[in-house]
């Protein structure tokens, strides 16, 4: 079970803006609520489905979390400083640009809102960009921040955030751990799809995959999306490696339908033709 800090937001917008009844959306807030705390759990899963009935269990032994224990830390300073560039910057910005700040990354919107005046600026330049993802993803699922629908995603604190804030109340964190591919997923691509991944893998470096990807960021930021919405990695590496030259062609790329291609297709083809 996967999922990222966009999906988090995404859920919570679908919510927000369904034409459900007010006692609908609470009742699906509860459900997202349950789901991202099981996600996050460092609990046999077993345990807690059984417990969730009013069944009491012993470990199964065969979960994810049986086999692989998560490590924890003592996260309670690294969410002080995530809440804070929330609340400092008005709580009007999404985890993207909070990042940005807490990494002491000098950005263009950084510096238009004049945001590297600020006391967290850089302070948590100690987290790569993947930390700070998953922290700010396991605030959401603890319910300590709220991801506004009507403001785009913005993060905003809840009244259970006060106390980790204060410091009266300590967090323990999942640490994020990356774990290498199964044999499995390396090898399911057969045929033409073992060619094109081979190809995408030796291009993973090349000057069109950067190009298409600093288009995608340009599509993302216009349309007020995550960036794969528009297109997947995966999709984006067979494009490079591929090199298709026509519609047709682009439209035998994985996660290129004929919507995407009537969309982007131009554009797409365009950097191919550029960069071949």
């Amino acid at each position: 079970m996967t999922y990222g800090l966009n999906d988090v937001v995404i859920h919570r917008q679908m919510i927000e803006e369904s034409a459900s009844p007010g006692a609908q959306k609470r009742v699906e807030r509860q459900k997202l609520e349950s789901m991202l705390a099981y996600c996050e759990s460092a609990r046999c899963r077993r345990v807690i489905l059984l417990d969730y009935f009013g069944e009491q269990a012993t470990p199964c032994g065969n979960c994810d979390v049986c086999l692989e224990p998560p490590i924890l830390w003592d996260g309670t300073v690294a969410a002080q400083k995530a809440l804070s560039a929330a609340l400092r910057t008005g709580q009007r910005f999404g985890a993207g640009h909070l990042i940005d700040i807490l990494r002491g990354k000098n950005t263009e919107k950084v510096q238009q809102f004049g945001h590297q005046g600020l006391p967290t600026f850089g302070v948590g330049a100690d987290i790569d960009e993947r930390g700070w993802r998953s922290v700010f993803r396991q605030l959401l699922a603890a319910g300590l921040l709220d991801a506004d629908a009507s403001a785009y995603g913005a993060l905003k604190l809840t009244d259970s955030a006060r106390p980790i804030l204060k410091g009266e109340t300590r967090l323990q964190l999942r640490r994020q751990v990356e774990r290498p591919k199964s044999r499995a997923t390396r090898s399911s691509r057969v045929g033409t799809g073992n060619a094109a991944s081979s190809g995408a893998s030796r291009s993973s470096d090349s000057p069109l995959l950067a190009s298409l990807r600093e288009w995608r960021l340009a599509q993302a930021r216009e349309q007020g999306v995550p960036a794969y919405v528009i297109l997947h990695d995966r999709t984006l590496g067979e494009i490079a490696a591929l090199l298709p030259a026509s519609v047709s062609a682009l439209l035998a790329v994985p996660g290129i339908g004929a919507a995407k291609a009537e969309r982007y297709g131009d554009a797409l083809l365009a950097l191919v033709a550029a960069r071949h």
